[in-house]
């Protein structure tokens, strides 16, 4: 199980030999686990198995996905969890933030300022590239991942297996952006986050929210959000893997597929019933809206009627859905 991003394949050889024998996921570390000198192909008996690459969504990192990815490798798949550009492994942590002036905070500069879904997209398309080399690919998108999904799609639809959406973004001719999305008619009884707001996003080109604030009725409204049916231990937990900056422009950038590329990939939907961050409603129209323009492919729509926006607290009937999915092609 492996958190990663495209500048991975910078690292020494010998810390890739290390991590390979630890772990042997990736291509070649059954050759380097024994000393054979054959090639990877004819070393490694799992060639070919599928690989999910998992992204996640706004102000989070591929952390988030380890109780599924877990799950799934233990299943004998291999797992990538992506960090986009400036989260996770490379996150930027405000000082301000750290000392929790709110005032300074309000100012201080984000390098995550004019990151965008072009950044998003590449740095998933390069992983995807290369865990194709490999063997199928199913790409899994949670929240605002899902427009990364889309995109990607549609950059090279001949890479991947399946395509999945959990509780995701799935922009449409009529809803183009994240940010359409959210503003749609199907959306008007979520959570917004707009109040916690610290500065201005015109300003500072990110949305940066303070997820170390110890407010109650800041923490209700988040928890209201993100996982209203958790225990208040894991709210916690989750909110401590919480990142403040997300790029404005990732919500303004549009992600539509187009019916040739994306619209050709098997696709799935895993349905959240209590979901106050992308209302079910919502959902319900994104599919709707998916399945009408690709009428010969439409979603396989899985539903969690019980969840919330992070998904069921326990993870092994999500990661049981996602199995599926390596053995349906087209």
């Amino acid at each position: 199980m492996l958190m990663m991003d495209d500048t991975n394949e910078e690292r020494t050889g010998a810390t890739r030999r290390t991590a390979l024998r630890g772990l042997g996921l990736a291509v070649g570390g059954m050759a380097l686990a024994t000393g054979l000198g054959t090639s990877p192909a004819a070393a490694d008996p799992r060639r070919g198995f599928t690989t999910y690459v998992l992204v996640h969504g706004t102000h989070s990192a591929g952390s988030f996905w380890m109780p599924i990815a877990r799950e799934l490798t233990l299943r004998g798949h291999r797992v990538v969890m992506v960090d986009q550009p400036r989260h996770g492994a490379e996150a930027f942590v405000p000082e301000s933030y750290q000392r929790q002036d709110l005032k300074a905070m309000a100012a201080e500069p984000s390098p995550l300022k004019g990151l965008g879904l072009e950044d998003y997209e590449a740095r998933v398309t390069g992983i995807v590239r290369r865990a194709a080399r490999n063997g199928p690919v199913v790409l899994v998108g949670h929240s605002l991942g899902g427009v990364s999904v889309s995109r990607v799609g549609d950059a090279v639809p001949h890479l991947l297996h399946h395509i999945c959406y959990m509780a995701a973004f799935c922009p449409s001719r009529l809803l183009p952006t994240a940010d359409d999305c959210t503003a749609a008619p199907e959306n008007a009884n979520a959570v917004s986050p707009v109040e916690l707001t610290v500065g201005a996003p015109d300003r500072l080109g990110v949305l940066r929210l303070n997820f170390r604030t110890g407010d109650s009725r800041e923490l209700a409204l988040l928890k209201e959000m993100i996982c209203a049916d958790y225990p208040d231990a894991e709210f916690r937990r989750i909110l401590a893997g919480m990142q403040t900056d997300e790029p404005v422009a990732a919500y303004a950038g549009r992600g539509v597929g187009r019916a040739g590329s994306w619209g050709r990939i098997p696709r799935t939907y895993l349905r959240f019933g209590r979901d106050r961050t992308i209302a079910t409603a919502l959902q319900d129209r994104m599919i709707a809206e998916a399945d009408a323009f690709t009428p010969g492919n439409s979603f396989r729509v899985h539903d969690f009627p019980r969840a919330s926006h992070v998904g069921p607290l326990d993870p092994i009937p999500v990661a049981e859905i996602l199995d599926t999915l390596a053995g349906q092609g087209e």
